[in-house]
């Protein structure tokens, strides 16, 4: 499942969660989903951030990885 469909699926959670009349076991049912979902989607964001580094090509035609600025 990509992030943007896990994220959706949180969001789709959250509202069926906030419904009153939602019976305790859907609703413990629905927790355990969006904490993995919650999960799943850290993992992908964690991921992410390490491909979504800055490649600097270097005078002699070498490559090196740098870490964004965190104030970025």
């Amino acid at each position: 499942m990509k992030l943007e469909q896990r994220l959706s699926r949180l969001e789709r959670i959250v509202t069926e969660l906030e419904n009153d009349q939602i019976d305790l076991a859907t609703a413990l049912t629905l927790f355990e989903e969006g904490v993995t979902c919650l999960r799943d989607a850290a993992g992908a964001l964690a991921e992410a951030e390490t491909r979504v580094k800055k490649l600097r090509e270097l005078a002699d035609g070498a490559f090196v990885v740098e870490a964004l600025d965190d104030d970025a």
